[in-house]
């Protein structure tokens, strides 16, 4: 069974939504951003981290009719050289983001693999890793 029916999308729509953004990690929600999107120039991207078990399934017929599906870890950063600048603005209170609330497990970092299981159990929004126990 499907997030919501893509049928309704589409008639709502007049064939599907030119763009659709995931962020859950729900595999059914993946599956309908994809589907619901219009045959043509219809643009999927999916964010969130789906279960490791996981299977993407769709008809062949929704990637040959031009649909666009796309996926991105971080937005697109580059952890390297970005991540830094980012943590040095949010210390120096050049950010206003009120981050604390999306933390939702701390670990020591000899438990770094409880924060995996977590993750790949949809438990954690966000978990701090830290580095001192």
């Amino acid at each position: 069974m499907h997030a919501f029916d893509d049928q309704v999308i589409a008639d709502m729509t007049g064939g599907g939504v030119d763009r659709s953004l995931e962020c859950t990690g729900s595999i059914q929600a993946m599956i309908s951003a994809f589907e619901c999107v219009h045959d043509g120039w219809g643009v999927a991207v999916l964010v969130g981290v789906p279960n490791k078990d996981d299977e993407f399934k769709t008809h062949p017929m929704n990637l040959l009719n031009e649909r666009t599906l796309k996926g991105t870890f971080f937005g697109n950063y580059k952890p390297r050289t970005d991540l830094p600048r980012v943590v040095e603005q949010y210390m120096n209170k050049e950010l206003d983001l009120q981050l604390e609330k999306f933390i939702t497990h701390s670990v020591p970092f000899s438990e770094i693999n409880k924060a995996f299981d977590y993750m790949l159990k949809g438990d954690s929004l966000r978990c701090i890793i830290r580095m001192e126990d």
